[in-house]
């Protein structure tokens, strides 16, 4: 049975390829003709199900077919999306793994407490999942904020030793909290520092991006 990659290629087609890599180098054997990838903006507050590429996604899989993601957050725009489409999913006989921490979800368990415990543990991801998002549109929001009060001629310090990318990536593994600040910086391929930087200040370091127009 296939193997599927869905990814979340906002701006560049190169952020795309970097998804693909980091699928492969987690073991994920992932045919390039297997990667269902949305562009659109839109993605981001729309169900999968409503998405361009999320209906060719759906109708693509099959029972056994395995769906590989970063994160369990591509696949809704909130906890409540997220669920319903891990469980329909599920129901279908198919099975969904993240690349950040390799979870398997299945429905190869008929035990009701095991059931209970899988069910509970989409639902943390998804809602950890939802309050990173938000946490990161507040952060962005200020950022912005920040470099429009400041004159735009003005010094804008020294350039951000991380991309965009990263520091999404950061503030996820941060709020999903199954690693720590040194397995996070090895993960993303930062410095130590600038993930303890980012940690202690995603606003300032937001505002960093946003002066650079990262």
């Amino acid at each position: 049975m296939p193997t599927f990659l869905y990814a979340r290629a906002l701006a560049h087609q190169q952020e795309l390829s970097h998804q693909l890599a980091q699928a492969r180098a987690a073991g994920f054997d992932v045919d390039a003709d297997h990667v269902v990838a949305d562009h659109s903006a839109s993605c981001i507050s729309t169900r999968l199900c409503e998405r361009p590429e999320g209906r060719r996604l759906v109708d693509l899989l099959r029972r056994g077919d395995t769906l590989v993601v970063r994160w369990v957050d591509l696949l809704g725009r909130n906890c409540d999306d997220v669920v319903e489409a891990i469980q329909c999913f599920i129901k279908r006989g198919i099975v969904i793994k993240t690349i950040i921490n390799g979870f398997t979800f299945d429905g190869a368990t008929t035990d009701p407490v095991q059931k209970a415990v899988q069910d509970s543990l989409i639902a943390f991801m998804a809602g950890t999942a939802q309050a990173q998002a938000e946490a990161t549109k507040d952060a962005q929001r200020a950022g912005i904020a920040h470099a429009k009060a400041n004159d735009a001629t003005a010094y804008r310090g020294r350039k951000p030793s991380f991309s965009r990318q990263q520091f999404d990536q950061v503030q996820a593994l941060l709020a999903a909290g199954t690693m720590n600040v040194s397995e996070i910086a090895r993960h993303v391929g930062l410095q130590r520092m600038a993930v303890t930087r980012i940690k202690a200040d995603p606003t300032a370091t937001e505002a960093m991006l946003v002066n650079w127009g990262l």
